[in-house]
């Protein structure tokens, strides 16, 4: 097994260019546990642990340019402001130990459909981008093209995730997911949830409960038309115990989950709707309270 270590971002490309089974590692908290059950053998391991700038992000005031590698523990100590939603997921996220290794590159490299960011990022909305640069050039790819199979993603074989650029939050965001134990754990599944008003929109994210990460379009569209024809955005008013119902079936009727040793299909379907009532009550009632206190 070859094993490249660039000093630098345009090392690194040259590395992948001419290696692109190489597998790239940052954080490590997925590949080495492949590769001690021996899941995984590649033939090259690309170590990017000394690419500096992958560990940045900047914020412009509208998107934070995030790094491939920055870790969790610093979504979660930083950018919990600008990207609550992700920053509640990274906090589910294993032990510190892989929370401080492990970051968004990483989850979407794997592409698991049980990858704790994916949900998180893709009700952020559909101005998420992976910016994905070889010696080629730079790409960016939508959130919701980059999901293409089980553990598949969009990338070229010569391509490296460089950074994520996500929408600043203008709304409540939420995430909620179950697992077979408290922490430390894979999900059994998980919701996103997030309120867009700057442009009367609602982004959700299902996880481990689909071949991969995907949005609930209908629930999306269900409530973003009530929203809208009752002037809630401007009203804050309660929502009804309907329209939360609603939500939750049209949710559950997106999932495509399957029986595994984790859970079986009827348990994540129910879940993901007790989520989705859940995840939209708590983020109604904080933006109420924000309309409320700016009248």
């Amino acid at each position: 097994m070859e094993f490249l270590r660039p000093a630098t971002w345009d090392e690194a490309l040259a590395a992948k260019a001419e290696y692109p089974t190489a597998l790239p590692i940052s954080g490590g908290t997925d590949v080495m546990v492949e590769m001690n059950f021996d899941v995984h053998r590649p033939s090259a391991i690309l170590d990017l642990n000394r690419i500096t700038e992958l560990t940045e992000w900047s914020n412009d005031g509208s998107v934070v340019k995030l790094g491939a590698s920055v870790p969790y523990s610093r979504i979660i100590d930083e950018l919990s402001g600008p990207l609550p939603g992700l920053a509640l997921a990274a906090h589910t996220v294993g032990s510190p130990q892989i929370r401080n290794r492990g970051g968004v590159g990483g989850n979407l490299g794997g592409a698991s459909p049980a990858g704790d960011a994916h949900p998180a990022l893709l009700a952020a909305g559909r101005d998420v981008f992976v910016e994905a640069a070889s010696v080629r050039g730079s790409r960016m790819i939508p959130i919701d093209e980059f999901y293409v199979g089980v553990k598949r993603n969009s990338l070229e074989a010569d391509e490296l995730i460089r950074a994520v650029h996500i929408p600043v939050a203008d709304g409540p965001q939420q995430f909620s997911k179950i697992g077979t134990r408290n922490a430390m754990v894979i999900a059994v599944c998980a919701f996103g949830f997030a309120l867009h008003p700057k442009n009367g929109t609602v982004g959700t994210g299902i996880g481990s409960a689909a071949p991969t990460p995907r949005r609930a379009v209908e629930a999306e569209e269900y409530l973003q038309g009530v929203l809208a024809e009752r002037g809630l955005w401007e009203s804050g008013d309660l929502l009804g115990a309907e329209v939360v119902q609603r939500f939750g079936e049209l949710v559950k009727a997106a999932a495509s989950p399957i029986d595994d040793v984790r859970g079986t299909a009827d348990y994540r379907r129910h879940s993901l709707a007790v989520m989705a009532r859940r995840t939209l009550t708590w983020c109604w009632n904080d933006y109420s309270k924000q309309i409320r206190s700016a009248a």
